[in-house]
């Protein structure tokens, strides 16, 4: 009989290690892949089995492909993919796959790339667990989940992620042009439900948002613009040819609002990203993460309700930490007509901030980019003018600590140093801005023009 890949007993933690062992041992030959001509061939041999990769390098030219209910990859090896064009691993259609304690890894010279790490499209109960993902520099996602339910992404670590690249919004009506930029994602979700992201590490450490970085690859450069100037896209943009959202991609993002639904981003450790964690999805619980380092450290938009932001901590973020607003997804219901289904709404609010830290507000890598906009909360109107505003909202608990008043280190001497954030809190005005936002015992220092650009009602 095959052992069960991990047990507990009284012992516990102390019996794992023992137990992965006893697994490998007694793992029956034909489903460790050092009795197979490679990787791809153990999978077709011993379908619905997890196969053992033993400890070594494994080099690939052709993504690994995973199909079958029940089967997977699992040890200590290291999987190393010669073809940017190629994703690593594809998962697609399956239930119960699980991939384990691999470390997935891009030739040297042949890290920046287009295709993902693992990607895993229509499948059910997936897990991936204890994954080195490393140096898969891409523009879409390290890890990436489409159209899945049920999945668990636990205990990886995603590091070196993002690329240089073209950002090109020339298509629509929105923007109207296309620009150079960092991007990339470290893990992303769309299309999905009952999604579980937890206990991750995402770091960048390659590509930061520096003054030599931008002047290096003249980030933020327009390299294409059309004809007439996208609805959304303020004139001095325009005119100058040159955006500061030359820092793109999430460390976590969730997207496809009207589809995506019940999340849960928990205990996960972020540094170096653009947006910590961007969301797009309805009844999310965000918490216990801490994104570190990020100009934007998290934003919830595009249609996202519901969403549970609780016991964070978010440091040296240099744009906002916490941002809620309407995006130009965002619509009202609207009645059957024309022969057309009537339409459900696509909202932002009903949702929670709570108990999160806030610290080191504008030391981050990209405060000299921010400087004249940031604010620890924001709550802004839509993107369009007939987005819906963002509504009912509940602030309580929270802290925004300037950490200057407690003197922080310039040119080797303690000194203190006034707020690098106008307001604590900035809430946008018009036509559909926010509404029916609760204040309550939150201990916000002010900045340089005070605590709150409006008054903040209880």
């Amino acid at each position: 009989m095959m052992k069960p890949y991990c047990c507990f007993g009284t012992a516990g933690v102390a019996l794992l290690a023992g137990c992965v062992m006893l697994f490998a041992a007694e793992t029956p030959r034909e489903m460790s892949v050092s009795h197979h001509a490679s990787i791809q061939e153990a999978l077709n041999a011993n379908p619905g089995r997890m196969i053992y990769v033993p400890a070594g390098d494994y080099t690939i030219s052709e993504k690994i492909r995973v199909r079958g209910d029940n089967s997977g990859l699992f040890g200590p090896g290291r999987i190393i993919q010669t073809t940017p064009n190629e994703p690593i691993i594809e998962i697609e259609g399956a239930a119960g796959v699980q991939i384990r304690d691999l470390t997935l890894t891009r030739a040297e010279g042949k890290m920046e790339t287009m295709n993902e790490a693992v990607l895993a499209i229509k499948c059910r109960d997936l897990v991936l667990e204890n994954l080195r993902v490393l140096d898969n520099r891409t523009r879409s996602a390290a890890i990436a989940l489409r159209e899945c339910t049920g999945s668990q992404i636990r205990g990886c670590l995603v590091r070196n992620y993002m690329r240089i690249t073209v950002d090109d919004r020339t298509r629509g009506t929105d923007w109207g042009y296309a620009f150079k930029c960092i991007d990339g994602t470290g893990i992303a979700v769309s299309y999905s439900q009952g999604t579980l992201i937890q206990g991750n590490r995402v770091i960048e450490q390659n590509l930061l948002p520096t003054p030599e970085i931008q002047k290096q690859f003249d980030l933020g450069r327009f390299v294409k613009k059309n004809a007439q100037k996208g609805v959304i896209t303020n004139q001095k943009t325009w005119d100058a040819e040159y955006t500061d959202t030359w820092h793109q991609g999430s460390a976590i993002i969730v997207t496809a609002p009207e589809v995506s639904d019940c999340t849960q981003i928990l205990g996960n450790t972020i540094e170096n990203a653009a947006q910590g964690i961007d969301l797009h999805s309805d009844h999310v619980i965000v918490s216990q993460n801490i994104v570190n380092n990020s100009h934007i450290g998290m934003k919830a938009m595009h249609g996202s309700r519901h969403v549970l932001i609780i016991g964070n901590q978010f440091s040296k973020n240099d744009l906002w930490s916490i941002g809620l607003m309407p995006g130009a997804a965002s619509h009202a219901a609207a009645p059957a007509r024309d022969g057309k289904p009537a339409v459900v709404a696509n909202v932002d609010g009903g949702s929670i901030i709570a108990n999160n830290i806030i610290s080191d507000f504008g030391y981050g890598h990209s405060h000299w980019i921010w400087a004249e906009s940031a604010a620890p909360l924001r709550f802004c109107r839509g993107q369009k003018p007939d987005n819906p505003p963002l509504t009912d909202v509940i602030v309580q608990g929270n802290i925004v600590y300037d950490t200057g008043r407690d003197q922080v280190i310039v040119d080797g001497q303690p000194k203190v140093e006034p707020p690098r954030y106008k307001y604590a809190v900035i809430v946008e005005g018009g036509a559909n801005g926010p509404k029916g936002l609760h204040f309550s015992n939150n201990i916000l220092h002010p900045g340089a023009k005070g605590v709150s650009n409006v008054e903040l009602k209880p």
